[in-house]
């Protein structure tokens, strides 16, 4: 499963486009959430997570069950943001992703993430794969 070693903290650069922001060349407020999903999948990925497999053949998916979420600062067209994602809980069938996004340095947002461990065929929590908990485990610490 593991393609790269597990680290305590995962980062993700991310350019602001033109689709990303207002009329105002701000970016829209939920596109933050948009830019931390990538973050996450694209951690998940590099760690050998292949959501794809995962559905098809352990029939578990991640559903977000809870956001919280502080904006700080407006990013604006053409930022280039940096991600940083880490691991704050992991449970029996639960993941807390902390998360925040900033440009050269200064925080703009930062949220916490629950996502739930689900049943892909009838959406009821399971547990994450003995496999895959070692793998978060090691990225945890």
């Amino acid at each position: 499963m593991a393609t790269e070693t597990p680290t305590a903290f995962s980062t993700f650069d991310i350019r602001v486009y033109y689709e990303d922001t207002d009329a105002g060349g701000v970016m829209y407020y939920a596109n933050y959430l948009k830019f931390f999903e990538r973050a996450r999948t694209e951690w998940l990925r590099r760690l050998g997570v292949n959501q794809s497999e995962l559905a098809s053949k352990e029939h578990r998916i991640f559903v977000v069950k809870k956001v919280e979420i502080q904006y700080r600062k407006p990013a604006r067209l053409d930022d280039l943001l940096v991600i940083h994602s880490q691991i704050t809980r992991l449970g029996r069938a639960s993941i807390i992703f902390g998360q925040s996004a900033s440009r050269d340095g200064e925080l703009l947002c930062e949220s916490g993430t629950h996502v739930g461990c689900v049943d892909a065929n009838t959406f009821r929590p399971a547990g994450l794969t003995h496999e895959l908990r070692n793998l978060l485990e090691k990225a945890q610490n």
